[in-house]
């Protein structure tokens, strides 16, 4: 999988999604990195569907995690936007599925790396006409071996 993307629609960023979600595997942590608008749970909502997940993947901004289940493997989405620090994110025990599932975490760089030995960080911007673009950044050599 190339690691740069240009997502002209939505529909393009939640592919980027779908496509990713082919080449993971149980224990798997995707980091979304962005401003508002960047395209975060678009990503996810693709990302979801890629795995068959069949329940709508949605923003869990107020209830910050979401485990959906009922696909190739169980996405756990978190939203770390409101988190403080790394003690809140040890109080959602995140480190209980992890091994398991495939965890996608919106706003988490810098809170949620310790979590698994290597990830992948997904840079997704918005540019002034609107089209998005992603850079997928491999952290282990799992993930670098993946992306290239």
């Amino acid at each position: 999988m190339k690691p740069e993307h240009l997502l002209p629609t939505v529909e393009d960023t939640e592919r980027l999604g779908a496509e990713l979600a082919g080449i993971v595997v149980p224990g798997d942590l995707v980091i979304l990195v962005g401003p508002l608008g960047a395209g975060k749970t678009a990503f996810t909502r693709g990302f979801g569907r890629g795995l068959g997940v069949t329940e709508p993947v949605t923003s869990p901004t107020f209830v910050i995690a979401r485990v959906h289940t009922g696909g190739r493997l169980p996405l756990v989405h978190v939203d770390a936007y409101r988190l403080g620090g790394a003690a809140d994110v040890d109080d959602l025990d995140l480190d209980v599925t992890v091994a398991d599932s495939v965890t996608v975490v919106e706003w988490g760089q810098g809170l949620v790396e310790q979590l698994a030995d290597e990830h992948l960080e997904v840079r997704l911007a918005r540019r002034d006409d609107d089209v998005r673009t992603a850079l997928l950044v491999p952290h282990g050599p799992g993930w670098e071996q993946r992306i290239g």
